[in-house]
């Protein structure tokens, strides 16, 4: 065996010990420092790091408890590594008879050194870039120990003194120092030179069952802790476990122009470390990566070669043994190999690690067991997993995506409550409060790593085809602008920008609209006590920023609505600052009138015509005006728009928008829902006014009481609607579909006499008809066409026959919300419920949340009357109160709590009607006499709530 097969790096092995384990630690830490006053002694960047990224302390320590930065001890831990190599190479040789290097202790030109000299020639060596020896496989002799429980364990002979030491020490680390259950662990001994041959060099289901067999036997387990120490702290070892075919994998090699001798080698030398010079390893790996970028093999394609189901049958074998006997060693190790080797690799080291495929393998292995959804395996080791799982290529990351994507529901969403169980221990018990949440690791990799999930969710579920990447842009309108001022405006006006687009989502080529039937629902992702506790002005910035700084805006799916929604408000708010200091300085420098608000004045007779008079006329002359803050003046009223009177007139232009008697939109009765009227007499331009009214009522944060089907959301994303979006629009009609899909009879066409020729009915009830094909009249629907025949039916209904209304209906939309995150942020029912609302009318959750003010308290007699009367309302005079109080019927995203009313006392008891300040959520309540005069006062006011004043 090797001589310095089991090195970890020096800070993390030599925390306990005995007295020499606490001297060699003591004099490294002393080299350590002395390389700290010679920082151009080592320059990371010609080590072939690729930058050193920040880390965080490891299981067990508090993450605000060093205060030392991350760089700095990210260069100790690389420099320690060296220093290590040098140590044995002095101490130990590097296993080549032949070896010329004077340094190196197998030449025979390097004498008797003790620890601590060798140690100080390991720090000259290091400081003069002396040459470093490639490591070669080397056999120790063994002895034999009989344990106190009678069970024999080879052991190194005292040969190897010096390596001996450190593997024992090693072990010692890995156990008696961690933080983790107690349970029993394997001896103090070399884990691989314990146990026989076949079982270092790797674990296949066969030799852990044979193991499993004979600890059982012998009611002795001491074996198993070893051979899962031995597997599980090594990552060559792992990665060469329970593998699909060992000869399919030869075949692989050979295909790499490898030859047989090399093959058997590397199967000789499974252990060999990840930084050995001129290995096998690295060859073969430097033969695929040549393959790789000549487009032979696309990695991000390759197969994972790991025998998922003979993996998952041994640990059902494994956790059948008794817990205490294997759990703390198993997790030990998996500690050592995440916190010390792979972080180092994936840190320093990161494109050499990312040059072998075949490490993805380790990732799936610890995926794979099931105890992680233990406490004490998230606690400790999914924190590691996720750290280094986190700083993965991006091409292994679409390998684990699409493994991640074969998991069943129950699966998927046991693992997604893990990662949500990470986060919340973080955040609860060692997140330090003064600490900034987005600069955690923890928490960051395992946001990192849900997204993995989140994709694998899509696309393990059910997909809606044509996919967004296979439809034509929508750049491309086809239709004619000579109708619209407006699109020959929005063309020659500035370039679009371009959408962030996620890099996993486009190296996979799906998106979030391309899911129609996830594995898990995506409410499943959110994440409520972290969305309260991001720091949303802080994260915006960093979303803003575009720099390296971590952005939970850039992984909205673990973001709920409400915080989504505050970040869209920060980013609306800043713009209209912009808009206004833009107005302020042309004033100064120019002497044009100050406008800084979009002012609209508008007669309550005439709130169709003057509104959309006015915005043409915006939209026409200066569109940025259209991002500016809104105010609205009624005329012949005294009221001061702070939001109040702008909430009233987006409630009073939406009834007249889909009054009936425009003919805009038809109305469903059976769905309660609007859709645009395909034989509408309107402009394409009244479309567009229709498009930035929606627009601004987002950009403003007003609640619209809008009715659409969920397809129209859908569309304003950028998603054609399908057959199954029918069922929320037209429900009756989806029924019929379905049930002429379902039909399987050879006589469809005499039963259902359907032909390619469809009928429809307009807004006035005229029957139209259609064809879907040339001479649809004449082609019946059978089974071999009935897919199509659905298909296009749905198509001319949802896009085709409303494409032109539609397109001007976007067009103004975008008009006001083409800069905006929006897109990126919500997914289509969630624009939904930015737009319209919650349903929820939890007005329990607004009496919790509401204040009081002008000597009201939660116990005074007329408030407790106030809610006794509000609690046995209709919900039809519950939203009238909303309405009255607040100037919105609708629920705001995030619940009743958001709004955040106040009620303030106006007086003694009067015969005055209670008022409100809609602007402010401030109702203006009288402390009358009794109950029933607050009663009747109260119902009288929302009865007539219409209009604004001066008080």
């Amino acid at each position: 065996m090797r001589a310095h097969r089991s090195r970890c790096h020096i800070s993390h092995r030599f925390q306990l010990g005995d007295t020499s384990s606490r001297m060699a630690y003591h004099n490294t830490e002393e080299l350590i420092s002395e390389v700290e006053k010679r920082p151009a002694l080592w320059d990371p960047s010609k080590e072939g790091s690729g930058g050193i990224a920040h880390r965080r302390p490891t299981a067990g320590t508090c993450c605000g408890g060093g205060a030392m930065e991350g760089k700095e001890v990210d260069m100790k831990r690389a420099a320690a590594q060296l220093i290590e190599r040098y140590y044995f190479q002095l101490t130990d040789g590097c296993g080549n008879p032949n070896c010329t290097n004077s340094d190196c202790a197998s030449s025979g030109k390097v004498g008797q050194l003790t620890k601590n000299e060798a140690a100080g020639k390991a720090l000259q060596l290091f400081a003069a870039r002396a040459k470093l020896c490639p490591t070669h496989h080397v056999m120790v002799a063994k002895t034999t120990r009989t344990e106190g429980n009678g069970s024999s364990n080879a052991m190194p002979s005292q040969t190897s003194g010096g390596q001996c030491a450190m593997q024992v020490l090693s072990m010692a680390s890995a156990s008696s120092s961690s933080p983790l259950p107690s349970s029993n662990v394997p001896p103090l001994l070399s884990p691989i030179n314990a146990v026989t041959p076949q079982d270092t060099e790797c674990l296949t289901e066969e030799i852990l069952k044979e193991t499993i067999s004979e600890c059982r036997a012998a009611d002795n387990y001491a074996k198993l802790r070893r051979q899962l120490w031995a597997v599980f702290s090594n990552e060559i070892a792992l990665r060469q476990s329970f593998l699909k075919n060992t000869d399919t994998k030869k075949e692989e090699m050979v295909t790499c122009d490898i030859t047989k001798e090399e093959i058997r080698a590397q199967e000789r030398d499974l252990d060999k470390d990840f930084d050995s010079q001129e290995t096998l390893e690295e060859k073969m790996d430097s033969s695929m990566s040549d393959k790789m970028e000549n487009g032979d093999v696309k990695r991000q394609d390759m197969e994972i070669n790991v025998d998922i189901e003979s993996l998952r049958r041994s640990y059902e074998m494994l956790f059948d043994c008794p817990e205490k006997e294997f759990c703390g060693t198993l997790m030990n190790a998996m500690v050592s190999l995440l916190s010390d080797s792979l972080s180092i690799q994936v840190r320093v080291h990161k494109d050499m690690f990312n040059a072998n495929p075949d490490n993805i393998n380790l990732f799936v292995i610890i995926f794979e067991i099931s105890a992680m959804t233990w406490t004490e395996y998230i606690e400790v080791v999914m924190l590691e997993l996720c750290k280094v799982a986190s700083h993965l290529c991006l091409e292994d990351h679409v390998r684990l995506t699409r493994y991640f994507s074969t998991y069943t529901p129950a699966r998927l969403k046991s693992l997604v409550e893990t990662l949500h169980h990470v986060i919340t221990f973080k955040i609860m018990t060692e997140f330090p409060r003064e600490y900034f949440i987005n600069e955690e690791e923890s928490i960051t990799s395992a946001t990192k790593v849900m997204k993995l999930l989140y994709y694998a969710n899509i696309l393990g579920g059910t997909l809606d085809e044509p996919l967004l990447k296979d439809l034509p842009p929508e750049a491309n309108d086809p239709m004619d602008s000579s109708d619209d001022p407006f699109m020959a405006m929005s063309h020659e006006s500035k370039e679009p920008k371009q959408k962030y687009e996620d890099p996993l989502g486009q190296a996979l080529g799906i998106h979030v609209l391309d899911s129609r039937d996830p594995l898990i629902p995506f409410s499943e992702f959110s994440h409520d006590l972290l969305s309260d506790q991001i720091e949303m002005d802080r994260d915006f910035a960093y979303y803003k920023a575009g720099s390296d700084k971590f952005s939970f805006m850039h992984y909205p799916f673990i973001l709920t609505p409400a915080t989504k929604a505050l970040g869209l408000y920060y980013d609306n708010r800043i713009r209209m600052y912009s808009e206004r200091r833009m107005s302020i300085y042309q004033t100064v420098m120019e002497g044009t009138p100050a406008n800084p608000y979009l002012k609209l004045k508008i007669r309550r007779d005439h709130i169709i015509d003057d509104a959309l008079v006015e915005l043409e006329m915006v939209a026409l002359e200066n569109p940025g005006d259209l991002k500016k803050q809104l105010v609205v003046e009624f005329e012949g009223e005294q009221g001061i728009d702070e939001g109040g009177v702008s909430k009233e007139f987006f409630q009073l232009i939406v009834e007249q928008i889909f009054n009936p008697d425009y003919a805009m939109f038809c109305y469903n009765c059976e769905t309660h829902t609007f859709w645009f009227n395909p034989t509408s007499f309107e402009s394409d331009a009244q479309f567009t006014l229709i498009g930035i009214v929606l627009g601004l009522a987002i950009y403003n944060n007003v609640i619209l009481d809008v009715h659409f089907p969920p397809v129209m959301y859908k569309k304003l994303s950028g998603k054609r609607g399908s057959f199954h979006d029918l069922k929320e629009w037209n429900t009756t009609l989806y029924r019929s579909l379905v049930e002429l899909l379902e039909y399987e009879g050879d006589d469809m066409e005499e039963v259902f006499m359907q032909s390619y020729r469809i009928g429809y009915q307009d807004v006035f009830g005229a029957n139209l008809t259609h064809d879907l094909k040339p001479d649809g009249e004449n082609v019946l629907v059978n089974q071999s066409n009935k897919q199509d025949f659905v298909k296009q039916y749905a198509d001319f209904l949802l896009n085709k026959s409303v494409e032109r209304q539609f397109h001007a209906f976007r067009r103004g939309f975008s008009m006001v919300t083409d800069d905006s995150p929006l897109g990126h942020l919500f997914r289509p029912e969630e624009l939904e419920l930015l737009v319209c609302g919650s349903q929820n009318y939890d007005f329990m959750e607004l009496m919790k949340s509401t204040e009081y003010d002008g000597g009201y308290t939660v116990n005074t007699a007329i408030v407790k009357a106030f809610w006794e009367i509000v609690h046995d309302m209709s919900d039809e005079d519950k939203k009238k109160l909303l309405q009255f109080t607040t100037g919105s019927a609708r629920v705001p995203v995030g619940g009743l709590a958001r709004l955040k009313l106040i009620i303030a006392r106006h007086g003694p008891d009067c015969d005055r009607l209670p008022t409100a300040h809609t602007c402010f959520n401030v109702l203006l309540l009288p402390e009358y006499s009794s109950k029933e005069k607050l009663q009747d006062r109260l119902y009288k006011a929302i009865g007539y709530f219409q209009g604004f004043g001066m008080l």
